[in-house]
């Protein structure tokens, strides 16, 4: 039994939330046990200087850690992104472009804003996730019946891991992340195809079935989650892939 008595395969209770927010485009807010990540999609009428003239659109992401998500207070990052920082929005960046339609969107960049109101391990991961329903939600203030909705299949992402005594863990919570043999970070979409897997072992190696368990082990997490994606975007849901 884990620290707060959920099973190896149990994910921690997960509440999302679509349009806290006003103004954005889209929004959500999406609690992880006690991780809570706040997510905005901004849509601007330009691109990169490297799209003008394409047609084709771009997609961007931003993530935050507020000063008063952990414990001891966090120091904003205000003249120079800290590695971390870059490494985790560059990821973000990356799970939503794998599903979406760049063409679709025309010659817009939409910004994907991450701040996280709380951390207690799986702060990325709950970003992805979240961010997608804000994603959608701000595609539907573009889309044109009979055209193509831009946002092609959903996609979700959830840790998985090998705990201190070899027991292989979905949603690994800070305390348990922090003394993990191995830790992975696994992006799916819906097609149950793989946008990434960040794997790292800590104090012992691991072998490639242990790895395959982790994977099956997210698969499973990240179906859950897609029903709930689902069940916040309510009617937007059946938007997604549709061409017409």
């Amino acid at each position: 039994m884990r620290a707060d008595r959920r099973r190896a395969n149990e994910m921690r209770e997960v509440f999302l939330e679509r349009r806290p927010q006003k103004f954005p485009a889209g929004s959500s807010l999406i609690e992880v046990g006690n991780t809570k990540v706040l997510c905005a999609a901004t849509i601007e009428d330009h691109v990169p200087a490297f799209l003008k003239g394409t047609g084709t659109g771009w997609l961007n992401a931003e993530y935050s850690m507020l000063p008063g998500a952990t414990a001891e207070r966090v120091s904003r990052e205000r003249n120079k992104i800290g590695g971390r920082t870059m490494e985790i929005q560059r990821l973000i960046g990356r799970a939503l472009r794998a599903v979406t339609d760049l063409a679709a969107l025309g010659e817009r960049t939409i910004i994907i804003d991450c701040d996280v109101l709380q951390a207690d391990g799986g702060t990325r991961t709950a970003s992805i996730t979240g961010a997608f329903v804000a994603l959608v939600e701000a595609c539907e203030t573009i889309y044109q019946v009979g055209g193509v909705f831009p946002v092609k299949d959903f996609v979700a992402a959830i840790s998985a891991g090998i705990s201190s005594d070899g027991e292989k863990i979905l949603d690994l919570c800070y305390a348990e992340d922090s003394t993990a043999a191995a830790d992975c970070n696994v992006v799916m979409t819906g097609a149950g195809e793989l946008v990434e897997v960040q794997i790292t072992a800590e104090k012992k190696s691991f072998t490639r079935d242990e790895l395959n368990e982790l994977l099956d082990l997210a698969a499973g997490g990240i179906d859950e989650l897609i029903s709930l994606q689902k069940d916040a975007l309510g009617r937007l849901a059946w938007r997604v892939g549709r061409v017409g």
